[in-house]
Formats: structure tokens, sequence, C-alpha cells
């Protein structure tokens, strides 16, 4: 038995309650060690002087080229939840309780075994059911448009407050009003949009008010008309909050700069020096800023005052404007606890408002169903760039990383993770794939059909490319025709019309050089995806109505090819 490889956090993303009567526990193993793998519990706080354990066999749910994954769900009314693990490698077997492998005679109290000591429904992690059915546009405001299918790029120099705000290529909130039909049309039904609240730079991460909109960009009119519309078109709006630093035109630290530690103020910035004073060009800032960005000094979010301000931002604008969720900007860098009270004055606004966290690595720290409800996937990104656009991972190996998407976090979380190939930060994925069609065609088949929100980039599907930020943050080209045009409307189709490619479980089949075949399963519908990224043909087979093909013949998965086929039945399928 493989001792080592085998892991079990009690009160984690390995044991968590999934609703009010249902707990889930999960255990993972040495890929193919164990022949067998028994869940006993019991009810914690049963007086007997002994507890009472009741088994069940705890199915392998997920193999991967290192690991075993082994789930259960348990249907109990017990808050307290004594439990362990009987292990069964065919030779020998083992108690696995309180973190100790045990001699199935040892005495062991009850104490001592793994416990979750009491399910609270205020600590229960939920995200809105919405996002589950959601497939987003992401927009960089200056970038998209002016009017309906027309952008100026024709930048702006406007003032707020006496300061500079300034645009590059003239796009504003109703260019994106008057193309909403197109997004709608594209089948995207909700909204994410980058900054636009009143700031200095194009790309409006110096915010200098948080409670109006950028005057590049239009009124606050214009934005209560886009969330209309948007909302008359079935279209939800994120919008990004950045709270991790201000603009060092914000009022706040404009007061700081005159008055210094005598401003109401001065705690509501993170270590600054006293006095402060602004840097001389190309000196480095005495003050803490986002990384070392001197005109965007960085906030104490642990300052009372200065987190109730940002919370009532968060409800200003769905108060005001009835907005469905904030992506909040380098959610990494501010405190928990601001994380949590932000939650709170949103949720309590608006129980559904959905809240994604800017954070580029495992998020697992703050997906405790406390801090935000999802993050944007960059790892997804990662992984797609690796194994579609480099080709550099198998199949085998691709699959393994999906396991950390798919185990990182509680059951209920992954729906809100936002599914991205590229977006404002990183390079076009066209370009990643060398401007072969064929190779990001298979990158957003499987975006469109894995767990989590899909997040389009604006002009991916006019198959926009750069590899630097002045390329891929380029005016939304209009009057481009694109094959990608029709490939995101196939998918982004396809995945509207089938509930198993938005609820199902993900499930493996078969890994094979580059080969993936995975199918989303309900029970009563089962869809099941091939696709071969790799230049040499693999066999395969897949069984029920072929929804959509390419380079399929004769049970042989061409280079650069898919299937998918779906299959109905009303019995439980066998994962």
């Amino acid at each position: 038995m493989q001792y080592a490889a085998i892991l079990h956090r009690p009160m984690s993303e390995y044991a968590f309650p999934l609703d009010e009567g249902h707990f889930v526990f999960r255990l993972r193993t040495a890929k193919g060690d164990l022949k067998r793998v028994t869940f006993f519990y019991a009810d914690r706080a049963d007086m007997a002087s002994e507890l009472t354990f009741f088994p069940l066999d705890m199915p392998l749910i997920r193999t991967d080229l290192l690991y075993d994954w082994y789930e259960i769900t348990l249907e109990t009314k017990w808050q307290r939840i004594a439990y362990y693990f009987l292990l069964d490698d065919g030779a020998a077997q083992c108690r696995y309780a309180g973190e100790c492998f045990e001699k199935l005679d040892a005495h062991i109290e009850r104490s001592e075994y793994f416990q979750y000591p009491f399910h609270h429904k205020a600590d229960l992690a939920a995200v809105p059911d919405w996002v589950k059915d959601a497939v987003v546009y992401n927009i960089f405001p200056d970038s998209f448009a002016d009017g309906s299918r027309t952008i100026s790029k024709q930048g702006k120099n406007e003032t707020y407050n006496g300061f500079p705000s300034v645009s590059t290529y003239g796009g504003a909130l109703r260019g994106i009003r008057e193309n909403l039909d197109y997004i709608r049309e594209m089948g995207f039904n909700c909204l994410y949009l980058n900054p636009i609240f009143a700031a200095g730079a194009y790309h409006k991460y110096d915010v200098m008010d948080y409670l109006h909109i950028d005057p590049c960009f239009g009124t606050d009119d214009d934005f209560k008309a886009l969330v209309r519309s948007a909302h008359a078109q079935g279209i939800r709006m994120i919008v990004d909050g950045v709270f991790n630093h201000v603009s060092w035109h914000h009022f706040s630290f404009q007061d700081v700069l005159k008055n210094g530690k005598a401003s109401p103020y001065y705690d509501w910035f993170y270590d600054l020096p006293d006095p402060l004073t602004l840097p001389q060009a190309h000196e480095a800032p005495a003050y803490t800023c986002f990384a070392y960005v001197a005109n965007m000094p960085k906030t104490n979010t642990a300052c009372p005052s200065l987190r109730e301000y940002f919370c009532e931002v968060g409800r200003h604008w769905i108060r005001e404007y009835d907005v469905d969720g904030w992506r909040l900007d380098v959610a990494n860098e501010v405190d928990d606890g601001f994380l949590r009270a932000f939650r709170r004055a949103v949720k309590q606004e608006k129980h559904d408002a959905v809240i994604i966290g800017e954070i580029w690595e495992n998020a697992e720290h703050f997906m405790t169903g406390d801090m935000v409800d999802g993050a944007m996937n960059y790892d997804f990104r990662r992984f797609c760039t690796q194994y579609f656009a480099e080709g550099i991972l198998t199949a085998a190996t691709f699959d393994l990383r999906l396991s950390s998407l798919l185990m990182r976090y509680k059951k209920q979380m992954l729906p809100a993770q936002l599914n991205l190939l590229d977006g404002h930060d990183t390079c076009r994925f066209l370009s990643l794939c060398q401007g072969d069609l064929n190779k990001i065609e298979l990158a957003i088949l499987f975006q469109m059909t894995f767990i989590g929100m899909p997040c389009v980039f604006y002009g991916d599907e006019k198959g926009m490319t750069g590899m630097r930020e002045k390329e891929y943050r380029m005016p939304m080209p209009w009057g481009a025709e694109s094959s990608l045009t029709d490939t995101y409307q196939a998918f982004i189709r396809l995945r509207r019309a089938h509930a198993a490619l938005r609820e199902g479980a993900f499930v493996t089949l078969e890994t094979k050089g580059h080969m993936l075949r995975y199918a989303r399963v309900l029970p009563d519908e089962r869809i099941e995806i091939v696709v071969n990224p790799g230049p040499v043909p693999m066999p395969c087979t897949v069984s029920g109505e072929t929804l959509l093909k390419k380079g399929f013949s004769c049970d042989l998965l061409l280079p650069t090819g898919y299937v998918v086929a779906r299959s109905v039945n009303h019995g439980k399928h066998d994962l």
C-alpha cells in the first residue's frame, strides 16, 4: 500500500457539506494501488459508550496519470460526523482515521477519528445558480465599439476633477449597448467589462472615482441604459472592481499628500512614509503600490473606514444600476477580511450576485465560500495552451492537470470558475496557436464542454491575434470575417442546448497519445467528446447520435479532429 500518496483533509475540499442534507467526502490514493475503499461514518454526538459506524462503498470517480480519486456523497440529517476509511489493496487492509494508518484491531477513541464537528448553515459554500448556464463575453471598453458595428479608433482627452482622463481607440458604453444584438446572436448571455469608472489611463485600472463612469466612456445614465438593455435581452452584467489600489489622483491620496498623517485617509494606504512625497521620473516610489507603479498606490483594505467605503461601492452599483456581479482585480493581494466583508455587502444587496477574483494561481485559499465565488481560471488557460496550442502535453498529462482543476475546490464552486483562453493581460490564443485554426477550434470546443463559465475575450471570434499589450488590446475588427465566428456560435449553441454540458459530471473515458475522450454526464443525458490535437491519428469509438464531427471516419480520429456524440437514457450512467 502506497501510504505516501494517500490524502484526506477534514473540513476542506476533501470533506464538505454540499447542501443542508448532503456531505461530500473524498480520498486520493496512488493510481491502481487499492482494490476497494469503504467509508465508515457515525453520529459523533451519539451518547452510547461506543460509536456505531455504518459502512458505504466509496466509488472510484476519477483516475489520472498519478492518482485515483474516491468520492462519496453522504445523505444524512446528522450535523456532527465521525468517520474513517477502510483501505484494501488486495493483500492487506488498514484503517485510515485521524490522519493515521491503523491496524483493524487497534482501539481508537471517538475523538481520534476524522471529524466534521458541526454543520453550520452559515458556513455552507454556495454560488449563484445562474452561473452554470453563463457564457461570458469579456469586453475591453476602449477597444470594442462606439456605435453599431463601428469603432472610431480615435482617442479622447477628457478631464475629471481637474485631472486628465484619456482613451486610445474611442470605445464607449453606447457602443456596447448598440451591439447587444450581436453579442446575443453569438450566444453570450453575460458580459464582463474591464474597468469603466473614472480613471486616468486608457485601461482604467487607476481609478479616480468609484461612483461615476469615466468621461471617455460616457455617462452614468449611459451605463444605466446599457444594463437595462442587456437585461431586456437576457444578458447579465459583471463589472471590474479595482480595490487593491487607487489612482494617485483619487481624493483620498490627494488629501494625504496635502495633510500627511493628519489626513483622515492616511490609514487608507499601505505603509506610507512620513512625509509622503511623489517620486521623480525614473525613481522608485517610497510607498507600496500595485507592483511598482507609482501612480497606483496600494490600499490598506484592513482599514475599517476604507473597507466600508469600498463595500458601499459594491452595494451602490447593484442598488442603483442593477449589476449582476463583480470581478475583483488583484484579489489575492487584498486582505481576507475585506473579501469577506465585500462579499457580505454585495450578497445582502443582491443574493445571486457573483464575485470572481483575479487569482492567477491555485485559488483554494479563497474558495471556501466566504470570500469569492470563483476565480479567473488562468490554470485552465495554461493547460489548454500546453495541450492544444503548443502540443507539449500528452492527453494523459493534460488529464492529470484537469484533475487538479476538478479536485482542488469544493464541488459546488466549480461552476463559478471563469474559464478563459485569453484576456486583457495575455497573448491572444490564436497567436499561441501560430494561426492554426484547427488547434484553436479544438480548444474552443473543450472550453465550451468543460465545467465552469466559458469566457471569451472580445474579437477572438473575429480571429484577433497579438502577443504584446498594444496588439491584443487592438480595436475590434468589425469588418473582418473569420470561420471562428461560426465555430464559436456552433459550440456555444451546443453548450446551451444540452444540460449535461452545463451541469453534468466530467468523466475521462480514455487517453491515448494526444487523443482525449471524455463525457459530461447527467442521469438522463450523456455527451461524449473526443479531441485529438496531435499529429498522429488515433482509433476511438463513441456511442449514440453524432452531433458534431470533423476529421472522423471509420472509427479513426484524424489529427486535429473531434467528434461529439450524444446518448440519452433514463437509467443511471456507469461513470
